[in-house]
């Protein structure tokens, strides 16, 4: 029992978070710094809040394309509520984060109720979301936000940034979630075992409605702090953040097929990532040779982890 948790993927990639670290911090002196750690701590929250709800999507077997889109879609609808319809910006950040968990919801009811494979679903509705942005923003930014809106994406609690604690607040809440409780008993099952599911009575549609509009709150929450972190919107925020956010689950040791996952995975994953592209950044690496890194990472972790889970289950 003892070698098996040794061998479990969360502790291979604790592993290997280190020694990137230690490797990268060798390569720049600026890395270990604590400015640079705490600025790529605001660079990664955003794709950190989809990434954590992501595990729950992927845990059932399914998968979100549209995240980035929603986060675009809500950042540009910040700035057409507060600016072009007038009203108060706290309600404008409300009715943003109502609208992404719209989005979510409509994503679940496509997939549960239509049974279009989640993959066409979120494929379809990242196309429709990111063109209603660009229809709403006709190209143009909104500027000009109350200083008081920065605190979210640009200050700090302590010593740390907001937007920092928000994750790991949203990071603990998830793993208790999904590691402690009836909910993420039933979320396992799904993924495992959906037809099983159904037949042991769990509501497994409402569910996963649940999960998606869930995800939909997440892209919309991060579009908020997005917005705040750089000032202005745009339709074209968002874009690509969806990748980055099933990378950072998959690398975790989720698995693709449903079934397996744990948030803390995710967290490392999305740890390792991060340090990744500011370390090789800062050694001098220019972008796609940090891209195929990256890649040749996750597709090395993944066939460790299924090796050691394929030998652990004989």
């Amino acid at each position: 029992m003892t070698m098996r948790k040794l061998l479990r993927h969360e502790t291979i990639l604790a592993v290997l978070v280190v020694l990137a670290l230690i490797v990268l911090a060798s390569q720049s002196d600026k890395f270990f710094t604590l400015d640079n750690i705490l600025n790529q701590g605001r660079l990664m929250t955003e794709v950190g809040l989809i990434a954590v709800i992501m595990t729950f999507v992927i845990v059932t077997g399914g998968i979100d394309l549209s995240v980035g889109s929603i986060l675009g879609m809500v950042a540009i609808l910040i700035g057409v509520f507060w600016k072009n319809m007038g009203f108060p910006l706290p309600m404008a950040i409300g009715l943003g984060l109502i609208v992404g968990t719209f989005a979510g919801f409509i994503n679940g009811i496509i997939i549960t109720r239509f049974r279009v494979p989640p993959l066409i679903a979120t494929l379809g509705t990242l196309a429709l979301y990111r063109g209603i942005a660009e229809g709403i923003s006709e190209a143009r930014s909104v500027r000009g936000y109350p200083d008081w809106f920065f605190v979210l994406g640009q200050g700090q609690v302590l010593g740390v940034p907001t937007q920092l604690w928000l994750l790991g607040v949203v990071a603990v809440i998830a793993a208790i979630l999904l590691g402690y409780t009836t909910w993420g008993r039933a979320t396992y099952a799904i993924g495992s075992n959906e037809v099983a599911a159904r037949f042991s009575g769990l509501r497994v549609d409402w569910i996963k409605i649940a999960i998606y509009s869930s995800s939909g709150f997440a892209a919309a929450l991060a579009a908020a702090i997005f917005v705040s972190r750089v000032s202005t919107t745009r339709s074209d925020m968002g874009t690509g953040v969806e990748l980055d956010a099933i990378t950072a689950v998959v690398l975790g040791g989720t698995s693709i097929f449903g079934g397996r996952g744990t948030i803390v995975g995710t967290v490392l994953g999305l740890i390792l990532v991060q340090a990744l592209k500011n370390g090789l950044s800062l050694a001098g690496v220019k972008s796609d040779g940090t891209i195929v890194l990256i890649g040749a990472v996750l597709i090395l972790t993944i066939l460790l982890s299924n090796l050691l889970h394929r030998n652990g289950n004989r």
